[in-house]
């Protein structure tokens, strides 16, 4: 299902609860509603269509990706980004790294490790910022 987009700031500054197989079915709401807006969005946390749950999901191309309760396992190679995001208006600046491992459960609630780099990992970490409560 498509949800709208939550902008309530305070909302968005909560940190995110752990997900559990009761809600795999958000990876699908995430995946309609990341879809719906593709055209200008590569990423989507749960909490950006109103669900407090540590999920996300990033596009990766022809394909996306869902991640439930993801850790940053490892960062190198840190740069300055300017982001926009579909909860916020305009853009701002922030820290990113080239390089980042995450560590997460899929949608078949098995635990997997991934190591991204560029585009991809700048917009995990900022995914990853939304579960933490922290507005970017």
């Amino acid at each position: 299902m498509i949800r709208p987009i939550m902008k309530e700031i305070f909302f968005l500054q909560q940190v995110s609860e752990e997900a559990t197989r009761a809600d795999l079915p958000i990876g699908q709401d995430l995946q309609d509603t990341l879809t719906a807006h593709r055209d200008h969005c590569l990423g989507m946390a749960a909490n950006m269509i109103g669900l407090k749950k540590r999920i996300i999901i990033i596009s990766l191309g022809l394909t996306s990706l869902v991640m439930y309760n993801p850790v940053l396992l490892e960062k190198k190679g840190p740069y300055q980004a300017e982001e926009g995001c579909l909860s916020l208006t305009g853009s701002r600046p922030t820290t990113r790294y080239q390089t980042v491992t995450i560590r997460f459960r899929d949608q078949h609630w098995q635990e997997q490790t991934l190591t991204l780099t560029d585009l991809p990992a700048q917009v995990v970490q900022h995914e990853l910022d939304h579960l933490e409560g922290i507005v970017i």
